[in-house]
């Protein structure tokens, strides 16, 4: 846990430190302005609580919608192929940076998940996937699509399965 904490921090980037600044003192803004006005009560709890919201609430839904303007991506499931001779399956796509920065690196990762005829275990299966495999990839320029190829191994499940593609761009 101490780990992933020091990798999310270290990873922070200048924006975010703008967004938790900011949330910060609109948070004691608002505590602020709930003391001056504490003859009203209603409007005074109501700035209260406000505050709180803003300061639980603020820095994830900040930095989630932050990183998602800054870092937009677009994948492309181009073709998927299981291996007869070999317990693997080979998964080909197009990563395109849609961003105004260039990435730096990207995170490209494949998810399979059980398949069925019922659309509800589907939905469910899609937040637990039985396997993944990971690459990185490098100097991604504004504007530009690379094509990539995981293999995701080994794989040895017989039923039916259904392939995501997720990224994570800096």
């Amino acid at each position: 846990m101490k780990a992933k904490i020091t990798l999310f921090l270290n990873s922070l980037i200048t924006q975010d430190y703008i967004l938790f600044g900011s949330i910060f003192v609109l948070f004691i803004l608002f505590i602020i302005l709930g003391i001056v006005l504490r003859k009203r009560t209603f409007i005074a709890i109501f700035m209260m609580l406000l505050a709180f919201v803003i300061l639980f609430v603020g820095p994830i839904v900040g930095y989630i919608k932050l990183h998602e303007y800054l870092f937009k991506n677009t994948l492309e499931l181009v073709s998927q192929k299981k291996l007869n001779f070999t317990k693997a399956i080979v998964v080909k796509g197009k990563l395109t940076n849609q961003s105004k920065y260039t990435f730096s690196e990207c995170l490209v990762t494949a998810n399979v998940h059980k398949h069925t005829e019922n659309k509800y275990k589907n939905y469910i299966y899609s937040f637990k996937p039985f396997q993944k495999m990971s690459i990185l990839e490098y100097d991604i320029a504004k504007g530009k699509t690379i094509e990539f190829k995981i293999i995701v191994e080994p794989f040895t499940y017989a039923k039916d399965y259904n392939i995501s593609l997720g990224a994570n761009c800096k």
